[in-house]
């Protein structure tokens, strides 16, 4: 079967860098991070946006109109027949981009010959992930990280600054480690409370971190592309 498909957006030039693209929500994730945006997609019993044929059909109305087609989530490493949606997109030739949590070695494997472009969360630090981060595994997480890294595919790592999961001073941790691995780009993204979120941090709290001017340029000068994401 194809990927389940739990939302769609259109068009975007914000999600796949350089390209004009559409966004496939994968429906289902397996993580439960406490600042997800997208709850409503972690269930993997919910009910399918649209059928896989109808999402065919709308790429082909749109050959000439996008460039590519961004697989997120929900978490698409968790959908068991990605390869093979996956090649469908790329046969119709369009790029390829892919925002994962890193949950599957060896899909990610599979499907890494299919990818233009990646996305990939990096959430805390490793050691961090499993008292942080529920169903999580830090090990599985690093090791998806690290064959991105060494396939030299362009992708772009990320981390959403929930005080909950990472402090000032891990993030500068995390910001060493990501850079001895031979990171290039690294996005910071702000945290934005989901509306049936209960007990969110204070906004003072969440904002905290763009107001340290100092950790900022910190940051900044140990990537080659350094980007901040505000809400």
């Amino acid at each position: 079967m194809p990927v389940i498909i739990g939302g769609v957006e259109p068009f975007t030039t914000v999600d796949f860098p350089g390209r004009l693209a559409a966004v496939l929500f994968c429906l289902g994730c397996p993580l439960r991070c406490p600042y997800c945006h997208n709850p409503e997609l972690q269930d993997f019993k919910g009910k399918p946006f649209i059928p896989w044929e109808r999402f065919v059909e709308f790429l082909d109305s749109r050959k000439k109109l996008l460039d590519g087609i961004v697989f997120s989530g929900g978490e698409p490493l968790a959908q068991p027949d990605l390869y093979e949606s996956l090649k469908t997109v790329k046969d119709m030739g369009f790029s390829v981009g892919l925002h994962t949590s890193g949950v599957n070695v060896e899909r990610l494997k599979q499907v890494l010959p299919l990818l233009d472009w990646v996305g990939f969360d990096v959430k805390t630090l490793f050691e961090h992930y499993e008292r942080r981060i529920p169903h999580s595994h830090a090990e599985t997480v690093e090791k998806c990280l690290d064959l991105l890294i060494e396939s030299k595919i362009e992708m772009e790592v990320r981390t959403t600054l929930d005080p909950r999961i990472i402090s000032a001073s891990e993030l500068r941790h995390l910001a060493d480690i990501l850079t001895q691995k031979g990171v290039k780009t690294y996005a910071l993204q702000e945290y934005r409370p989901h509306p049936s979120e209960q007990n969110p941090p204070s906004s003072s709290e969440i904002t905290a971190f763009f107001s340290d001017l100092a950790l900022l340029s910190d940051l900044k000068k140990r990537f080659t592309h350094f980007i901040v994401r505000r809400a």
